[in-house]
């Protein structure tokens, strides 16, 4: 590596007295592949970090013994985190409801912000009972003043008025929304009058079931990693770090913290700091 660095002109002998580049991974034995190596310090310190964290993606290629009859495209994904994968073991499957109706799962999580979800679901079950189908029609038929009289809220009643409204006349594309990619459809749905960016994250998984949400404004998500992970704090950094680890099935990861979060596994306990009294 040193030979290969001076010959080709990339670093001096002088700068060699202050720093030797060096590589920052390895090969396990009887196996061939690539090697990386900082030049300087900052990228060797941050190729070593990218390593550790396993934000650093790597494919590997291999033989399958068989009779392959036709064009296909195969692809698939091996992650390495012991504690999650003993989260995963300690748990189980986890079953979580969803509802695939786009209108009606943007009305039911406006219904039940800020509110219990016993609340919810006694407000949810009022409105279905009294609309039938929870659509634009429906609500737009009802109107406010019924919404309230169900336990709904003036405001969250405007909400979800003003969102039957812009599907009614076409202003916000239900159907098109679910060919958007996860930011773009974030954007979208947050764009909406009682909508905030949780709240569309939320719809991506339980609505639209996207793979790939994790949420850094979710306090049961950053509670579960500071349990499993043992941390005190969960800062915007660390969140990314983990976002990456767990890409491209952060919507498992959310399932598996919000369950640990909630007590799954009792010996777990959370690391933040307690307030001085």
């Amino acid at each position: 590596l040193i030979a290969y660095l001076l010959n080709s002109g990339q670093i001096s002998k002088e700068e060699l007295r202050t720093f030797h580049p060096s590589v920052c991974n390895r090969l396990d034995r009887n196996t061939s592949g690539l090697i990386a190596a900082g030049k300087t310090l900052q990228a060797l310190q941050q190729l070593s970090e990218m390593f550790r964290d396993r934000s650093l993606k790597k494919y590997y290629l291999c033989l399958v013994r068989g009779k392959v009859s036709s064009d296909s495209h195969i692809s698939g994904y091996l992650k390495k985190d012991p504690r999650m994968s003993a989260v995963i073991d300690q748990v189980g499957a986890v079953q979580r409801e969803v509802d695939p109706d786009l209108f009606s799962s943007v009305v039911h999580h406006i219904v039940g912000q800020q509110i219990s979800t016993k609340a919810q679901a006694t407000i949810w079950q009022r409105m279905r009972e009294a609309l039938h189908n929870v659509d634009p029609d429906s609500v737009l038929s009802a109107g406010a003043e019924k919404l309230q009289a169900l336990g709904i809220s003036f405001r969250k009643a405007e909400y979800i008025m003003d969102f039957a409204q812009n599907v009614h006349s076409g202003s916000f594309d239900l159907e098109g929304i679910w060919e958007k990619t996860d930011e773009e459809a974030i954007a979208q749905l947050s764009a909406l009058r009682g909508v905030g960016v949780w709240t569309a994250e939320m719809i991506l998984l339980f609505c639209m079931q996207r793979p790939n949400v994790f949420s850094f404004d979710d306090l049961a998500i950053q509670r579960g990693l500071r349990m499993v992970y043992h941390h005190r704090n969960i800062d915007r950094a660390r969140f990314e770090k983990y976002r990456r680890r767990f890409s491209p099935y952060g919507s498992v990861a959310s399932l598996y913290l919000w369950a640990v979060s909630g007590g799954a596994i009792p010996e777990l306990h959370d690391y933040v700091p307690k307030e001085k009294k």
